[in-house]
């Protein structure tokens, strides 16, 4: 299999979890609904965004004091016990459904709880690639779908605004999310998804990333040859920055400089793994859930799903969001990817609902 193939079944696999996380975002609503798991009071008020968004500048915070004084540990045990809570919740109802004509609600709910745990355990003395993916997926589906049936839409449009900017100001501009870069991603936790490009990858055996660098062109690049670059780097659950390679502007080795691009492409398409944050494929996910929840429209006959036409939008819009922001990302170039995956969900999001005959004031929750 050669580079190119690689890595674009890499991407395909990218793209893959992105949908695992939609449509088990989506496959959580109506449970959730019934549980009563909406977390405010009234999801229609758009300051609901402003706290959350004042949440997330504490958290941040918090994690970069914490890799200062060297308490990661601290770090990493609270983020295996918010995979354990949200995985419960999601264990919670799916697995009684199954299990339940066999054995009593007892001992269903006993499962979930097992299950649960089973994560966490797994995330402690067994974090290769496949399990941080796999619990990234139950993660993001579960945290989309509560923040989903909690904020209507207004708030979740204004709040994917909110983090798009902030997205772009935290790479572009501060790069403080390089700083959540270094210690991060030696955590081993599902705040990134970890796509091999490579069968014989391990995440275990890459090791640390102490070595993080920054490039001329204030890009996160790793000296671990299993792991050359840091694609994206979320704080507690939200996205930092995608990308490799600075933008082409250094020389080659030999000085010339002439083909530094061509060359960044080749560096690219040789990395064993490729990473993009968690909170890519969670905050968009939001709208999705939104869409789904709030607005009052005829929705899709499959079992199991709850989704209507501006819900599939967002969906559709984000994948065509993550494969420009991919392609661009194997150029070798450093982006923030939400200002292009909330880009395309909030677009494709209002293609959807004018198609389904919506008034762009009532699309937009006003």
């Amino acid at each position: 299999m050669n580079d190119r193939t690689r890595v674009l079944a890499a991407v395909g696999l990218t793209v893959l979890l992105f949908l695992g996380v939609q449509v088990g975002a989506l496959a959580l609503i109506e449970p959730f609904d019934e549980s009563g798991r909406q977390a405010v009071e009234n999801p229609e008020n758009p300051t609901n965004s402003v706290l959350y968004f004042g949440v997330m500048l504490a958290a941040t915070g918090l994690m970069l004091a914490a890799f200062k004084y060297n308490l990661e540990w601290l770090i990493k045990l609270s983020l295996v016990g918010v995979s354990v809570t949200i995985s419960w919740y999601v264990f919670a109802e799916l697995v009684p459904p199954v299990v339940s004509p066999f054995v009593s609600d007892a001992v269903a709910n006993g499962l979930a709880i097992a299950a649960a745990l089973g994560v966490g355990a797994a995330l402690l003395w067994y974090p290769e690639w496949y399990v941080i993916d796999s619990a990234g997926v139950v993660m993001g589906a579960g945290a989309a779908a509560l923040f989903g049936i909690s904020f209507g839409i207004l708030p979740t449009i204004l709040l994917l605004t909110v983090l798009a900017v902030y997205d772009a100001i935290s790479v572009y501009g501060t790069e403080h999310m390089l700083d959540l870069a270094e210690g991060v991603m030696d955590l081993k936790i599902p705040v990134v998804l970890v796509v091999p490009t490579t069968l014989s990858y391990s995440y275990l055996a890459a090791g640390s990333t102490d070595g993080v660098l920054e490039s001329d062109g204030g890009d996160a690049v790793t000296t671990d040859q299993s792991a050359t670059d840091a694609n994206a780097v979320g704080d507690a659950g939200n996205i930092g920055r995608a990308g490799g390679t600075d933008d082409g502007s250094e020389a080659n080795a030999d000085g010339s400089g002439a083909n530094a691009d061509e060359d960044s492409v080749t560096d690219a398409l040789e990395r064993d793994a490729l990473f993009i944050g968690l909170g890519d494929a969670v905050i968009p996910t939001v709208l999705v859930a939104s869409a789904a929840s709030f607005l009052d429209l005829p929705t899709a006959a499959v079992p199991g799903i709850t989704v209507n036409v501006p819900a599939l939008g967002a969906m559709i819009g984000t994948v065509g969001g993550l494969l420009v922001l991919m392609h661009m990302v194997l150029k070798g170039r450093p982006h923030a990817g939400l200002p292009l995956l909330n880009g395309g969900a909030i677009g494709g999001y209002l293609l959807g609902a004018l198609a389904s005959g919506l008034p762009i004031a009532t699309a937009l929750g006003l």
